[in-house]
């Protein structure tokens, strides 16, 4: 480390970058949250023996959705995040007007995360019984119904672990934006820690992003871990039936 370290100088920079970093994260998970869940229900619903199979009354149009769906959420998995971010320059500067700064970083950070939740979500609610959904059918659920009121809240406790998961991976690449102008923790490791050997900041960036990652995974694991304690809403239905009484 350096001698005569200006503290709070330090400080005060990885103070704005933190804010920065959550400003992006926020965002970004606000609007994979919405993205994500829409997609990835539609790859489950629009599948074949899904409830949406045939919208509008037409197979190939479902068919079609789901592979264009499909072919979306793979491509956007297989392109690393760096190449995918450079690749995106273009595109972020004809929707915001620059390429480069905190808002801008976003727009990558979301292209990226979508895709990753899109399949979390589709994995989850793939996982939730089929009679359940049989069973709100043949009472007179609408499809919107049986989305959100049995399909999504079964697979609630999945999706906050999921969702977790996502946070998690949009920390990081939020420090990789910060390499190419996007500000945040990462700007701050590679302007001061790297570029002028300051140590220092590298040191102190590090223990930032432990402990929001660390945040993040306590408050997702609580949740989920509380959603599974009270059940799911099958799970306390059933509870709430009396047993059979012997005679």
């Amino acid at each position: 480390m350096t001698d005569g370290t200006d503290w709070s100088k330090l400080l005060d920079t990885v103070w704005q970058a933190t804010g920065e970093t959550l400003y992006q994260v926020g965002w970004t998970l606000l609007l994979t949250a919405v993205l994500g869940t829409v997609i990835g229900v539609l790859l489950v619903v629009t599948d074949k023996g899904g409830m949406l199979e045939a919208p509008f009354g037409s197979r190939a149009f479902g068919k079609i959705l789901n592979v264009v769906l499909q072919l979306i959420v793979n491509l956007g998995r297989s392109i690393p995040f760096l190449i995918l971010m450079i690749a995106l320059i273009p595109f972020t500067r004809l929707i915001l007007g620059t390429a480069f700064g905190v808002t801008a970083a976003i727009v990558p950070l979301t292209i990226a995360a979508v895709p990753f939740f899109s399949r979390i979500v589709e994995m989850s609610l793939r996982e939730v019984a089929p009679g359940l959904l049989e069973a709100g059918s043949s009472l007179g659920a609408t499809r919107w119904h049986l989305v959100t009121k049995v399909l999504l809240p079964e697979a609630l406790p999945g999706l906050i672990l999921g969702f977790t998961t996502t946070a998690v991976s949009v920390v990081n690449y939020s420090a990789i934006v910060g390499t190419i102008g996007g500000g945040g923790l990462g700007d701050v490791a590679v302007r001061y820690g790297y570029q002028r050997y300051e140590t220092e900041y590298i040191v102190v960036v590090i223990i930032v992003l432990v402990a929001i990652v660390a945040c993040i995974q306590g408050l997702g694991g609580w949740m989920s871990m509380r959603m599974r304690r009270g059940g799911t809403p099958s799970a306390r239905s059933a509870a709430a039936v009396p047993p059979a009484q012997g005679v």
